[in-house]
């Protein structure tokens, strides 16, 4: 009951896998003010993340495009969806990406991780795509004690950090999802991580967000707090940031191709 009072009207009726519906989230994110400036905080992070071109050559890319505005801010990006929709440069698949060996300089992203059904093939692709010294940056959904309460019960994606595995069925483009990846890879299997893929060295993991994203009601509710707020909030989050492991709700990961 709660989950209907709050759902946003413009994405009643459309699920996850219509591009219709990736579209429409780009608007709400653009007309929903403190949802607006958290993306922007986010694509800021990803953006200071891309090596310059004089250091690591090769092109930029952003997975998962269609819902936001990265290209506004970093115009070189290429942008990329699993499906054809406005604004997207590329229709492809993070599993088999149609780039050269080395020919990428940054992998960039926000809340996709977590939607690959199997993450090992992209770090695969990942790890043959981009140049030495090249960067994967993501923010994703993290696991805590906190998080768990929300993404369990107020979240529509599966939140499963229990699984011993790093893929999952792919019901649809959007629809499949495990919203505890990026915390089963990148911190609980960081061992595995390391032996498998040690061309790709976890450079940064940084949590934050424990209820500004929650307040904006995200790309799917109403927003819980005006446009204005966002800046002391972000305040006292920053505040809070000794409690990150109890209190997170994302994190921003980025991995260096090291050789």
């Amino acid at each position: 009951m709660l989950k209907q009072l709050l759902a946003h009207p413009l994405t009643r009726g459309f699920g996850p896998d219509d591009p219709r519906t990736t579209e429409l989230r780009r608007k709400i994110i653009k007309k929903k003010p403190f949802l607006r400036k958290i993306y922007e905080e986010w694509y800021g992070d990803l953006i200071a993340a891309v090596p310059a071109s004089t250091v690591c050559p090769g092109q930029v890319l952003e997975l998962g495009s269609g819902g936001g505005f990265l290209k506004e801010l970093l115009p070189e990006c290429i942008t990329s969806e699993v499906f054809s929709c406005n604004g997207v440069d590329r229709v492809l698949d993070a599993r088999a990406l149609p780039f050269a060996d080395a020919s990428l300089r940054a992998i960039l992203m926000v809340d996709v991780f977590h939607h690959i059904p199997d993450v090992t093939a992209f770090l695969h692709e990942a790890e043959r795509t981009l140049a030495s010294g090249g960067i994967v940056a993501m923010w994703e959904p993290w696991n805590t004690p906190w998080s768990r309460l929300i993404y369990k019960n107020l979240h529509p994606e599966p939140f499963e950090p229990e699984t011993t595995s790093w893929s999952f069925p792919a019901s649809g483009p959007l629809s499949g999802a495990n919203s505890a990846l990026p915390w089963i890879v990148f911190e609980r299997d960081k061992a595995e991580l390391a032996s498998v893929f040690p061309g790709l060295k976890l450079e940064t993991i940084r949590l934050d967000y424990p209820f500004s994203y929650l307040l904006s009601g995200g790309v799917s509710m109403r927003t819980l707090m005006p446009g204005c707020l966002f800046s002391p909030i972000r305040i006292l989050e920053r505040g809070l940031s000794l409690f990150g492991k109890h209190l997170a709700m994302f994190s921003f990961i980025a991995l260096r191709r090291t050789s």
